[in-house]
């Protein structure tokens, strides 16, 4: 048996308790189904460790917030004290899980119930799977020796300049190699937080893990998952899901009005995103961020979409996190560099680079209400949905409002 994993509820990325006020506060009947998937054609999850990650799930349900956690959360300036109060007496259920062997990688796993519950448990749940298959599957203390190696060196290439990555944050939970590992990274990158390395041009802003963030005095960051424009735009029957972003965009401006504002361009097509972000919210969202398709399209149309609203692009920040490294990373940057402000979210190369490949896993919202609900994305392979019919609606409605909009 291994140690316990998730041993803080604080251990989550923050974008989870940005969500989970809003839907606390105007969605706390909606419930949802989450499903993982691995990704991998090539990984199997034994009976062993399929029998170890419920373990470990049963020790994250037995985990309550105490009060100086609930009370670094309600230090954060939008997090009200009515949704801090509601999770003084939150709790996981393992109840909400069902947890199989009968998946083409050894493992499934879906929960049901709440939106305010099951959207909680996808980030633990894929950092226990992690950890349990990389422990179980390898020589852990060899897989930790190559991370240390070129964790040194990344940290040296950002420390002496070889990348300029501007202002950048860890978003590695959900694909950590383990906790140990995600520390060991957090902690030596918070040594270039906020100017504190002088020579350095980079700037380490904070870290996803809302946990860590806390233990080493640096910013949490985040704001919404597709999950939120999935669930707000698709989960109503009565909606038009071609109209997603406009309900996942008011609802959100109705919770944090110009606080806590970077939009998500790519649930349903950043083409179709586009429709909805006008005036108001271009003006309210502080920026957008990208996570499917070229890097450098997207920008340039995001810059060209503020400029057609009048709205200075050096104003906004464009947030870049899909499957980045730091030459990706550096290139955006250095392409952008007096356009737009730029920063970076890097999960897997930060908290998950070793000498053995990373797992693809994720874990989606495919039922809200009882109804199917679908991300598009503005790439094929990234969504996830269990009915074609519905993708082939949903793609319908979409095209049928940009041909007569």
């Amino acid at each position: 048996m291994l140690e316990q994993i998730i041993t803080s509820l604080l251990e989550t990325d923050l974008y989870k308790f940005s969500m989970g006020q809003a839907i606390y506060h105007q969605f706390p009947s909606y419930t949802t189904t989450w499903t993982f998937k691995c990704r991998n054609k090539d990984v199997h999850f034994t009976d062993e460790m399929v029998e170890e990650i419920k373990r470990q799930l049963r020790l994250y349900c037995d985990l309550r917030f105490n009060e100086d956690e609930l009370e670094y959360l309600r230090s954060i300036k939008w997090i009200q004290n009515s949704y801090v109060d509601f999770l003084r007496l939150w709790q996981p259920r393992f109840e909400d899980f069902t947890i199989t062997t009968d998946a083409e990688c050894g493992l499934g796993i879906e929960t049901s119930g709440t939106w305010l519950n099951t959207s909680m448990y996808e980030i633990p749940t894929l950092a226990i799977v992690n950890e349990v298959y990389f422990r179980m599957q390898y020589d852990y203390d060899d897989l930790l020796e190559s991370f240390k190696e070129r964790l040194d060196k990344k940290f040296e290439d950002v420390r002496s300049n070889r990348y300029n990555l501007g202002t950048f944050s860890e978003f590695g939970l959900r694909r950590r190699l383990s906790r140990q590992a995600q520390e060991l990274a957090v902690e030596k990158f918070s040594h270039l937080h906020d100017g504190k390395d002088t020579q350095c041009k980079s700037n380490f802003i904070g870290t996803s893990n809302v946990y860590l963030a806390m233990k080493f005095g640096i910013t949490p960051v985040g704001t919404m998952a597709h999950e939120w424009i999935m669930c707000t735009g698709q989960g109503n029957h009565k909606h038009n899901p071609a109209y997603s972003n406009w309900y996942a965009l008011d609802a959100w401006v109705r919770e944090y009005g110009v606080l806590n504002g970077i939009a998500l361009t790519d649930t349903i097509t950043t083409d179709c995103f586009l429709r909805d972000f006008q005036l108001t919210y271009a003006t309210l969202f502080s920026g957008v961020r990208h996570d499917s398709a070229d890097p450098i399209e997207w920008g340039e149309k995001m810059i060209e979409h503020y400029k057609a609203l009048d709205i200075d692009p050096m104003t906004k920040t464009l947030l870049f996190s899909d499957s980045l490294n730091f030459e990706k990373a550096a290139a955006i940057a250095d392409h952008f560099k007096g356009k737009a402000k730029v920063a970076f979210g890097i999960g897997t190369y930060i908290a998950n680079d070793t000498n053995v490949p990373a797992l693809n896993i994720v874990m989606k919202t495919t039922f809200c209400n009882g109804q199917d609900v679908a991300k598009l994305s503005d790439v094929d392979g990234k969504g996830m949905c269990k009915n074609p019919e519905y993708v082939d609606y949903l793609k319908r409605s979409i095209k049928w409002r940009m041909d007569h909009e």
